[in-house]
């Protein structure tokens, strides 16, 4: 078995008026072949532990949608950064550019797409909260459930935070109408309860599952993203606090780089939190992540769209010799570990390898459906917990984690990638900021990363970003306007 039991749903409406039922507890590939076309209406729903896991299952379903994993979150989160460009061909899909550029206004509509898709996953999540603590069903595992829905809860939250500053914080489903409309919370207010709900989170999940359930939060998952969201305050005693727990939970890196993003490696040792996909031959529903689709190869057999490429100065970051350049990006000409051949007649200097599928993996209809998303994973963990040692004076500590991930990069290749050995503070930092780069490169961290660091008119200045103005995005106009202006826009925009 591939996956676990994380089954397809279609979108729930705000105000919770249909519930798909596609929910099944086997441990085969079948759990997810259902009629995507089934209803129960929600007066019926929410009265057994069998609702309770289609709904909590459907959190998980909608976290591969379109404005999660595909362009929205992309001209959000990716391609802005000097590591990514627009890719595919000049005049294919020019809004990118506006992102790139950083001339985006905020009528544009990607903005809007990722502000409703990180909102629909908080819908499902308040669903969940508001309506499991009512079923009669087993306690710990309601308890669990309630604990999984505040982790992707926390994890919406996050995504929104980095990118529009503070936002509304919608926590129960809205009763009428007058509880629709929300003020923007402030960031320091939004920070907090997703402390909250991550403190919350893991005092309550297992730190493993079987495997009918793999790929579910964990104790470790909520653990991370606690790390990560202190990392982005400047808390670096929690930090170190928090990654210090994770190392300690028998995660690992795996041995091979290149090998741990492909699909039969997904959800290692290595993996905190993965967004799970899954390719079910005739379910459209099941098969929508395309993640992996808007970034793939064109050219070739079922191939992808080819956006979101590498771009040549995340090329030249890497140091001479390391292997993860090669892993990392697919050149033009080159024969992959898996035997297929890149054409020299793509229109781009490279392509995102950490989302390729094996050409012999593509389907019809939705090439690469089946590639999970890496969110967060234990090479982030020790970079966090290496950044926040120098800053807390631990020079020593910072370069047993910072070097742990350069061995494994380094794996048997000869005289490349030697320890970091400086224990200048300045020198430290720029060190564990390189290997974040070129480590979690086109994983969607480098953008926020370079602007939490204060660096963003450096790396980026020549683009177009400039300071207080483009540390986020502009809130979508259309949410302003259906706020009747109670909502805010960002400066500058």
């Amino acid at each position: 078995m591939k996956k676990h039991n994380l089954i397809s749903m279609q979108k729930l409406g705000a105000a919770c008026l249909f519930i798909l039922i596609l929910g099944a507890s086997s441990c085969k590939d079948s759990f997810l072949d259902v009629d995507p076309q089934g209803q129960q209406v929600a007066g019926e729903f929410w009265k057994s532990e069998a609702d309770a896991t289609k709904a909590v299952n459907a959190i998980y379903a909608n976290l591969r949608t379109w404005e999660n994993v595909a362009f929205p979150a992309l001209v959000i989160e990716s391609t802005p950064a000097d590591e990514a460009d627009k890719g595919s061909t000049p005049t294919d899909a020019t809004f990118f550019n506006l992102f790139d550029q950083f001339t985006v206004g905020s009528t544009e509509g990607s903005l809007q797409s990722f502000w409703t898709g990180q909102y629909r996953n908080i819908n499902f999540c308040n669903q969940v909260l508001d309506n499991i603590p009512g079923i009669q069903m087993d306690e710990t595992l309601k308890n669990r459930y309630l604990a999984e829905a505040k982790f992707v809860r926390a994890y919406s939250y996050f995504r929104l935070v980095r990118a529009y500053g503070g936002v509304p914080l919608r926590l129960h489903v809205p009763k009428d109408n007058s509880e629709f409309n929300l003020p923007r919370s402030t960031r320091e207010e939004v920070y907090a309860q997703i402390e909250k709900d991550l403190t919350e989170a893991a005092a309550v999940l297992p730190t493993t599952y079987p495997a009918t359930d793999k790929g579910r939060a964990t104790k470790g998952a909520a653990l991370g993203m606690l790390a990560k969201v202190s990392m982005y305050q400047q808390k670096w005693s929690n930090v170190l606090n928090y990654t210090n727990q994770v190392m300690g939970m028998g995660y690992a890196l795996f041995p091979d780089f290149e090998k741990l993003f492909r699909t039969e490696n997904e959800n290692s040792v290595e993996s905190l939190f993965e967004i799970q996909a899954e390719f079910v031959p005739g379910n459209n529903d099941a098969n929508n992540s395309q993640y992996s689709q808007v970034q793939g190869v064109p050219g070739v057999p079922a191939g992808g769209w080819g956006f979101n490429t590498p771009s040549t100065s995340l090329i030249n970051a890497f140091e001479t010799g390391d292997p993860r350049r090669d892993a990392t990006i697919l050149f033009p000409g080159e024969t992959t570990p898996q035997g297929d051949k890149i054409p020299t007649t793509v229109p781009n200097i490279g392509y995102n390898q950490k989302s390729y599928v094996p050409f012999s993996r593509f389907v019809s209809g939705n090439q690469g459906a089946e590639q999970n998303i890496r969110v967060l994973r234990f090479a982030d963990i020790l970079l966090m917990n290496a950044e926040a040692a120098n800053e807390l004076g631990n020079p020593g500590q910072a370069l047993t984690s910072l070097n742990r991930v350069r061995a494994r990069a380094r794996g048997n290749a000869a005289g490349v990638l030697p320890d970091v050995t400086t224990t200048d503070k300045t020198a430290l930092r720029n060190a564990i900021w390189h290997e974040r780069h070129v480590e979690l490169a086109l994983e969607s961290d480098r953008y926020f990363d370079v602007i939490r660091q204060g660096r963003g008119a450096e790396v980026f200045g020549t683009k177009g970003w400039k300071a207080n103005k483009n540390e986020v995005w502009p809130v979508p106009q259309q949410e302003i306007d259906l706020s009747g202006s109670l909502l805010t826009q960002n400066p500058g925009y």
